[in-house]
């Protein structure tokens, strides 16, 4: 069975080539699509006057000007891992054999120094920089996690993707691979790092209340439909409408949401909301606030069948929320992390996690 940290190990691994391959660039075309787990007092917003269409045709014009110059080394003109709808821009050229070979090879001198740069520093970076919102080490993500990660994705790599460490020719080459790690941790930090989330948080506010079915897709996204293009669906996850599943992490504000979960609909058929203004904490009436450790206000209501943006108002098959460092999220996704890393990697007879 695996252990929680080596699935944090797994998610970071699969973070640093999804991070790389696709600049961090939100997926469906939609840079308020998939906005990492939040809490309610603290909204991602923008200042106005923001326009959406502007700002992805400028991230658009970046990648055109750097189609052919990824930080990743890579085999493949995959649109990358994260594949969500992002099939703009899809050129990066593709490397032959021994190219690849080649980069994994000066990658193993260049990761040397960089190992030996970062691990003196392993206690500061988990106590200084891996901060939640309140200032307190995350309790989830640890340099050694990442310093495991990082061999994988250096010399193994995922798909002939490997993570670029900077230029072996150069004696301070190594210091542009500490640059290209740093950018990817700086998307970390505002993934997840910053509210030590694992799983993606309920934190979808709509029409007053907090839909159960938001574990489904928030922002009217529908997370079991994130489909693999056709010559990539042979990796992709099937939907499980039996399927059972509960986050481990969720917020922990003043009546936040607990973690989002799946069920079928002969067990669960309608989904209502967390009622996060509920009063929980009354002895008197023989009630408590024991959904969740360290809860202090809310409830489930499943009365009348609540939907969210999308309209859902079941959790059947909705088992494809966000996780890991830069939330993994899809049927996509996941399949693509289970085929190079998972249990279909080691049913195959290839290197697993």
């Amino acid at each position: 069975m695996q252990t929680f940290q080596s699935t944090i190990q797994r998610h970071f691994i699969f973070g640093i080539i999804c991070a790389q391959v696709i600049h961090c660039i939100g997926a469906n075309d939609d840079l308020n699509a998939k906005p990492g787990p939040q809490q309610v007092d603290q909204p991602r917003t923008r200042q106005p006057p923001y326009d959406a269409d502007a700002n992805i045709k400028e991230l658009e014009d970046v990648v055109n000007l750097n189609k052919n110059d990824y930080i990743l080394h890579g085999g493949h003109s995959s649109p990358g891992a994260m594949n969500n709808g992002w099939k703009k821009n899809n050129h990066r050229r593709t490397q032959s054999a021994a190219e690849i070979a080649a980069a994994k090879a000066n990658n193993v001198e260049l990761l040397e120094k960089i190992q030996s740069t970062l691990r003196p520093l392993g206690v500061t970076i988990d106590s200084s920089l891996f901060l939640t919102q309140l200032y307190e080490p995350s309790k989830i993500y640890k340099f050694m996690d990442l310093d495991a990660a990082l061999e994988v994705a250096a010399i193994d790599g995922i798909a002939d993707n490997i993570l670029y460490l900077g230029d072996v020719s150069n004696s301070l080459g190594h210091e542009y691979g500490l640059v290209n790690l740093a950018a990817f941790l700086a998307q970390c930090m505002k993934e997840t790092i910053q509210y030590d989330a694992c799983d993606e948080n309920n934190w979808d506010l709509f029409n007053g209340v907090y839909p159960l079915s938001n574990a489904c897709g928030q922002l009217e996204q529908s997370y079991q439909n994130y489909k693999c293009p056709p010559e990539e669906q042979h990796m992709e996850c099937p939907v499980d409408p039996n399927m059972e599943i509960t986050a481990t992490t969720h917020a922990n504000w003043y009546g936040a949401p607990p973690g989002l979960f799946c069920a079928p609909k002969s067990k669960l058929p309608i989904t209502g909301i967390w009622d996060h203004e509920y009063w929980c904490d009354c002895p008197w009436n023989g009630e408590s606030c024991d959904v969740y450790e360290g809860q202090k206000s809310g409830r489930f209501d499943n009365e009348v069948a609540v939907a969210n943006r999308a309209g859902r108002t079941d959790v059947e098959g909705c088992c494809w929320w966000g996780r890991g460092v830069i939330q993994t999220t899809g049927v996509c996704n996941y399949g693509k992390l289970n085929y190079y890393l998972g249990k279909a990697a080691a049913n195959e007879g290839r290197d697993s996690r």
